[in-house]
């Protein structure tokens, strides 16, 4: 690919475009890589630290989050393509250590469960099991007493970190090694990826970005448990390096990834709730799928502590984008950025985000009150006359990072779906009551204890 600096066509220049949607959303440091056809080009604004004030540059690495689910889809996919892996064989078959609370679950819990976010057991068990290299192996030990099942196996999708940090913990058992060591072998050295760092001692090298709270401060710390690297809490890449693992997409795979593999990746198989997201969100095996007016695109977002990622493929028009902040409200950052550049690189216009109706407003339904809880949070819903009162109260890791208790109001969208009339972090939240209200849906799946 050719590097670009920042002025990339006669309508835009990512710098500035940067630097204006910052200013909107109160983002510290950004970068941005745009990859379409044999062309790359960046864009960076802000500092990377404010306490610092080293300024972000286009190499800079950021927290990738969940974008390292990709990678980890991926080298499960390589040992698919190698006859080793079948999708639909329970994962204690290759792993026989795997295990949750409930014992069913423990045998009936495939491979694809996994890759789709439907394996029913708590999702974000974000347990530290130290930093050597047995760390997903003792986290296994720590999921079989603590995952408890939210729903059965292969019924509902609902994120699920735990789930891959367990793919992880697979790949690196069939290959004999870590999981970052595998990554390196089979993904990160055969791409050529230079500015890419699995652990702190390896992100020190670089320009390395620091995450901000809400009220501005530099996050710490710096770096979340090794434990749940597979399912994205310590890579770092910069913006080009993700630019250049979505070339392989675009590419056929380039020797690593087989078409069928792709294509087990990006077409949609799952229909998430309504309102999840831009235009109609569906999943693939490990990939968020959008249809954008007719344009088919795919990708997956990340997020850690103050730092987030957007990772966009748009195979018709060979085009890839990566997006990635330190603070800030960053959703409606992304949704500005790329919003401007799909359109100045394709003419597509990217589905809005959901917002409130106008009214009137009705009550909010009797049989949605209650109290609905998952390991991050609990949910207190009450009807008033026009919708309802959700109060969230954070629970495990957010509870020690010292998030408030919270209460928003939301009013009906459609459905059983509804949206809050205030903005949260820049946007309006949306959540789904599902089965009569025994769950409630906002990317995860909360289950209902109590009335």
């Amino acid at each position: 690919m050719i590097a670009g600096r920042g002025v990339w066509s006669a309508s835009m220049n990512l710098n500035d475009l940067l630097e204006q949607a910052a200013a909107r959303h109160g983002v510290p440091g950004a970068a941005v890589a745009v990859g379409q056809g044999d062309e790359l080009h960046e864009g960076a604004y802000g500092v990377l630290n404010r306490e610092t004030g080293v300024e972000t540059t286009p190499d800079s690495v950021f927290q990738i989050g969940s974008v390292t689910k990709i990678w980890t889809t991926a080298l499960v996919m390589q040992l698919v393509d190698e006859g080793r892996v079948d999708l639909d064989q329970p994962v204690r078959r290759y792993l026989p250590e795997f295990a949750v609370v409930d014992p069913a679950a423990t045998e009936a819990v495939t491979v694809r469960h996994l890759l789709l976010h439907m394996g029913g057991f708590d999702g974000d068990l974000f347990e530290d099991t130290g930093r050597g290299d047995d760390a997903v192996d003792r986290y296994l030990v720590h999921l079989a007493g603590h995952a408890h099942q939210i729903a059965p196996a292969g019924e509902l999708f609902s994120y699920c970190n735990s789930g891959f940090v367990v793919l992880g913990a697979l790949v690196a058992r069939l290959r004999g090694g870590t999981w970052e060591s595998v990554l390196r072998e089979r993904l990160i050295e055969p791409l050529g990826v230079q500015q890419m760092a699995l652990l702190p001692e390896e992100a020190i090298v670089f320009r390395a970005a620091a995450g901000h709270l809400d009220d501005g401060r530099v996050a710490r710390p710096w770096g979340m448990p090794r434990s749940n690297g597979p399912a994205g809490a310590t890579p770092c890449a910069a913006p080009r390096e993700l630019v250049r693992f979505g070339h392989m997409f675009l590419a056929g795979g380039e020797g690593l990834l087989s078409a069928a593999a792709i294509e087990a990746m990006t077409t949609p198989v799952l229909t998430l709730p309504p309102y999840s997201g831009r235009g109609d969100s569906r999943r693939g095996l490990g990939l968020e799928v959008f249809d954008w007016s007719g344009t088919k695109a795919y990708g997956h977002d990340g997020g850690t502590i103050g730092q987030s990622t957007q990772w966009r493929v748009v195979p018709e028009h060979s085009l890839v984008i990566a997006i990635n902040v330190n603070g800030g409200h960053s959703t409606p950052f992304f949704d500005e950025v790329l919003d401007a550049i799909v359109a100045d690189r394709t003419g597509v216009v990217v589905p809005p985000r959901a917002v409130p109706p106008s009214g009137p407003f009705t009550p909010g339904p009797a049989e949605f009150a209650g109290r609905y809880e998952y390991p991050m949070y609990t949910y207190d819903i009450r009807p008033d006359p026009t919708g309802l009162e959700v109060t969230a109260t954070p629970l495990g890791l957010l509870a020690e990072m010292g998030l408030p208790v919270t209460t928003m109001h939301y009013v009906a969208l459609g459905g059983t779906s509804f949206i809050t009339t205030e903005l949260d972090e820049g946007v309006h939240s949306t959540f789904t009551f599902l089965d009569g209200g025994r769950y409630v849906y906002g990317g995860r799946v909360a289950k209902r204890v109590g009335s």
